[in-house]
């Protein structure tokens, strides 16, 4: 019996085997929580449909997540579905591509900055709005950051701003939701090569850059994300809300890393 038995989690962002909502599934089935996923568009359905069913659900929903109405649709089905449930994971973010090329005061707009903000953080507070009414004591909403929220990526661009408010968001909506007992927190990723990512300039570098600059020497996977995020989702971490947990392999918490010569080793010995 895994530490999930009795939990059921909505999973919103899977795209593919790649996405990090995938990875999340995973564990959360893993662990055995009962599934609900949703699909952007109809080129998708059929694919998140087979994915729901690899992990013994029958639920795939439509969401726009930029439509008032399919936010409000999704839940109303859900309730059909399953009345009450457990979890949210928002593993959603996005900016138009021309946004994401050159610098950020070159490619910033008007548009482009309310629709990152729209998508990337404004759903997670309209989902936890919409699903208020439907969630047990106990639940706990999650979603996906990463550190351009803290600090300025290149090609990151408006997405920083953009997750640094759904950051914001998070410590909001923990402090409205916590009496009713109800988590709030993100996980801040490292960087991981899903479809969304491989869109963003320099993203190679980004990758090369980060495994070598990690204090473990690797770049973070869907499964150390998915693992976290089960654990977070859990009743093993009843007492933690608001915050962002990073999972990135210690990236975060280095200043600089370059390898020591031996001969400075040696005196650093002495």
């Amino acid at each position: 019996m895994g530490f999930l038995s009795g939990k059921r989690a909505l999973i919103v962002g899977v795209a593919s085997k790649r996405s990090i909502a995938w990875g999340v599934a995973a564990a959360m089935h893993r662990e055995g929580a009962e599934l609900a996923f949703t699909y952007q568009n109809d080129k998708l359905k059929e694919r998140v449909t087979g994915f729901a069913s690899e992990v013994g659900s029958n639920i795939a929903l439509p969401l726009d997540v930029s439509s008032d109405a399919e936010l409000k649709a999704v839940f109303r089905d859900l309730e059909t579905e399953w009345g009450e449930f457990d979890n949210i994971i928002h593993a959603v973010g996005y900016a138009p591509k021309e946004c994401l090329a050159g610098t950020f005061v070159e490619s910033v707009t008007r548009e482009g900055f309310q629709i990152a903000h729209d998508i990337s953080a404004y759903s997670f507070a309209a989902m936890a709005r919409e699903a208020l009414p439907m969630l047990r004591s106990g639940s706990a909403l999650l979603t996906m950051s990463y550190l351009g929220a803290e600090r300025s990526i290149p090609n990151y661009n408006v997405m920083g701003p953009a997750k640094a408010s759904l950051e914001a968001c998070v410590r909001f909506m923990a402090a409205d939701l916590g009496p009713r007992n109800i988590r709030v927190n993100g996980v801040s990723a490292g960087p991981i090569k899903t479809l969304a990512a491989s869109g963003v300039g320099n993203f190679r570098k980004l990758l090369a850059h980060a495994k070598a600059g990690t204090p473990l020497r690797r770049n973070v996977t869907i499964e150390d994300v998915g693992n976290v995020t089960a654990f977070l989702c859990s009743d093993l971490a009843s007492a933690i809300t608001g915050e962002i947990v990073h999972v990135d392999c210690g990236y975060s918490t280095v200043g600089m890393s370059f390898s020591v010569d031996e001969d400075e080793e040696v005196i650093a010995q002495r």
